[in-house]
């Protein structure tokens, strides 16, 4: 079972706008299946193939769970969009891409067609200076920049939605009123600016919580400690979501069908 890793540190530069940056890079096809969780983040994907093909794509929300058998000669580097990025450098709300794979270069944003101008011709493993250097003045020149209050409501919202080592999320309720903001205002920033509900969003982050931590400690802990009532709701969110109940995810009996969200791309 192969899951991508992050890299140690996201560049200070890049910390506004980029949440995490993740490499990979397989000469072998990996050993096992390739585990693609439930991640409610957009990221832009440059994708290296064997046989010289470049893409620079962009990858929406997946609400559920997807297993694949890995590909040989491949490369990606992920930028993982902070929560409110993608309209001002996509031209798109995150909703209208929620499991989608969409070339840069067929979104609306100019902002975008000029990253993928950019990225497109660096190497994946060593394309983050470049992106630091761009970023920050692409998105200064975004023809629908964000608004810096509503993305400053939207990630202290994400902020206490999300599993923490010190704490279970909040409560969606108990959020919108710290906030001083109604649900159906949260959720309409969370369509914007995440593209899933704040529901939905606490419940993908949850199930991502148990698979990092799959096999740590009992279920029913693991249960208690992201914020579930007991084990059976646990169990009952983890199959909807991943497809496979936890001790299957647990032991590898996965549904395999290419490494890089974006591998089935165009």
């Amino acid at each position: 079972m192969t899951i991508a890793e992050p890299l140690p540190t996201t560049p200070e530069t890049l910390r506004p706008w980029i949440a995490e940056v993740r490499t990979m890079s397989f000469s072998e096809p990996p050993e096992g299946t390739f585990v693609q969780l439930p991640d409610a983040v957009t990221k832009v994907v440059l994708r290296v193939t064997g046989d010289g093909r470049r893409d620079v794509l962009a990858v929406g929300p997946r609400v559920r769970a997807a297993y694949h058998e890995g590909k040989a000669h491949i490369e990606c580097v992920e930028l993982r969009l902070a929560p409110g990025t993608a309209r001002p450098l996509l031209g798109v709300p995150a909703a209208g891409l929620v499991g989608r794979v969409v070339p840069l270069d067929d979104l609306p944003g100019g902002a975008a067609r000029r990253f993928a101008r950019e990225l497109r011709w660096l190497d994946p493993q060593e394309a983050l200076p470049r992106v630091a250097e761009v970023l920050p003045g692409l998105l200064a020149k975004s023809a629908d920049p964000a608004d810096p209050a509503r993305t400053a409501l939207l990630r202290a919202a994400v902020e206490a939605l999300s599993v923490r080592m010190d704490r279970a999320p909040a409560q969606v309720r108990d959020v919108a009123r710290e906030l001083s903001v109604s649900e159906r205002q949260l959720r309409n920033l969370f369509t914007d600016g995440v593209g899933v509900s704040p529901k939905h969003y606490a419940r993908i982050d949850r199930i991502r919580a148990l698979a990092a931590r799959a096999g740590s400690v009992g279920w029913s802990e693991l249960a208690a400690a992201v914020g579930y009532f007991d084990q059976s709701h646990m169990t009952t969110d983890f199959r909807a979501l991943m497809g496979v109940p936890p001790r299957s995810f647990l032991t590898g009996r996965l549904p395999a069908v290419s490494p890089c969200q974006a591998v089935r791309g165009r």
